[in-house]
């Protein structure tokens, strides 16, 4: 079965803006899914980091692979579902191991190591759809996504617990760390940090989701036909991973110099002005199609932002409690995203244009810099025991 028999069992044509709303139907569940890989934070703080880790990689690996499998696009948005829980406590999880085990003179460098996964798999992931993809279909997509069950494994059997952790075991089982990230000591700097992990959901990934569509539409209007347009967009998204991982890169060196707050507020400037140019002023011009690419490589620069969470969660958190706060922390937000998701396809229906509506996803980014007066700054502090 193909993509369009979906749309048709459920009565819909398979047009360009209905694949378009489903599309935002099926990240909303992921990013929901995602919301709930808060659960993984309490048992990374008491089972430990690497067993949990392993534990997450599979459960996304499994459930990503059998979306090839699926009949109808409710068992899709299951699948996608429950890989989301998977995926979630992914990041969270190697985020804590990371900052543990690395020295501390590197952790900040390792912090943005560490995001330029995501996107070196992302980029991955652009190179699978203009291969296999392209020729194979979306089904042969999916099964990729088996392939790393076999790092879980590698994970499970050859990674030792951090010595940060072993040393606070018995502590860590004994604590409630849901209750603790929230009590008067934690209260403030998990409700911020939470708050400006939502901003840099929503800011990036409704610029992201819709980005390939975006691409698709404008290359159609630019004389591209046939495969050339798969292929632009592959290419388009590959431009846009390799500038995240640049940004991943680049911000640790001024984290360390500026600082975590000015670091994000950089980012977050860059950011907001990039999401905006494109969708909102780029879409809509004659011959716009580079321009635009251009443009969301820059999105893409700038939504390395989410490298600081790697590096600044852990400052804040001591070792009972720090799997649960980085978990909590990436997790709400995702509810939020979802939710926005939900709202952004409604106005993309009723707007006719995904153009304006994304575009202005890109104004999330000042409620996070009004907040940031009030985020504990860690620069020069070591990581809590």
């Amino acid at each position: 079965m193909q993509l369009p028999d979906f749309f048709n069992k459920i009565g819909m044509e398979a047009t360009p803006a209905n694949i378009g709303f489903v599309g935002s139907i099926m990240f909303a569940l992921f990013l929901i899914g995602w919301g709930l890989a808060f659960l993984w934070g309490p048992l990374g703080d008491k089972w430990g980091r690497a067993r949990t880790l392993a534990l997450t990689i599979v459960v996304y690996s499994v459930f990503t692979g059998l979306a090839a499998f699926v009949t109808d696009i409710y068992q899709l948005g299951a699948c996608r579902l429950l890989a989301g829980i998977g995926g979630g406590g992914e990041w969270a999880l190697a985020g804590t191991f990371i900052a543990e085990i690395w020295p501390e003179d590197r952790r900040a460098k390792a912090g943005g190591y560490l995001q330029t996964g995501y996107y070196v798999g992302f980029f991955i992931a652009s190179v699978l759809n203009f291969t296999v993809g392209a020729y194979l279909g979306w089904r042969a997509m999916f099964l990729c996504g088996l392939a790393p069950v076999v790092l879980a494994l590698a994970v499970r059997l050859m990674v030792k617990e951090p010595p940060k952790w072993e040393r606070k075991e018995t502590e860590a089982k004994r604590g409630r760390p849901l209750r603790e990230i929230f009590s008067a000591q934690f209260r403030q700097r998990t409700l911020i940090l939470t708050t400006l992990l939502t901003c840099s959901i929503i800011g990036l990934w409704a610029g992201a989701v819709y980005a390939p569509t975006a691409v698709t539409q404008l290359a159609v209007k630019a004389g591209f036909q046939g495969p050339e347009v798969p292929q632009l967009v592959s290419r388009a998204a590959m431009l846009f991973s390799g500038m995240t991982i640049i940004g991943c890169l680049a911000l640790p060196f001024f984290a360390e110099r500026i600082g975590r707050r000015w670091t994000t507020v950089l980012y977050f400037i860059g950011m907001g002005l990039s999401v905006l140019l494109a969708f909102g002023w780029f879409f809509y011009r004659q011959d716009a199609l580079w321009p635009f690419i251009i443009a969301m490589a820059f999105v893409g620069f700038f939504g390395g932002n989410f490298a600081i969470y790697s590096i600044w969660i852990p400052e804040q958190y001591p070792t009972t409690i720090r799997a649960t706060a980085f978990c909590w922390a990436i997790s709400f937000g995702r509810f939020i995203g979802a939710g926005v998701n939900f709202v952004l396809a409604w106005a993309i229906a009723m707007a006719g244009t995904l153009g304006t509506p994304v575009a202005l996803t890109g104004l999330v980014f000042l409620i996070g810099i009004a907040i940031l007066p009030w985020a504990m700054e860690t620069k020069g502090k070591g990581l809590p025991d």
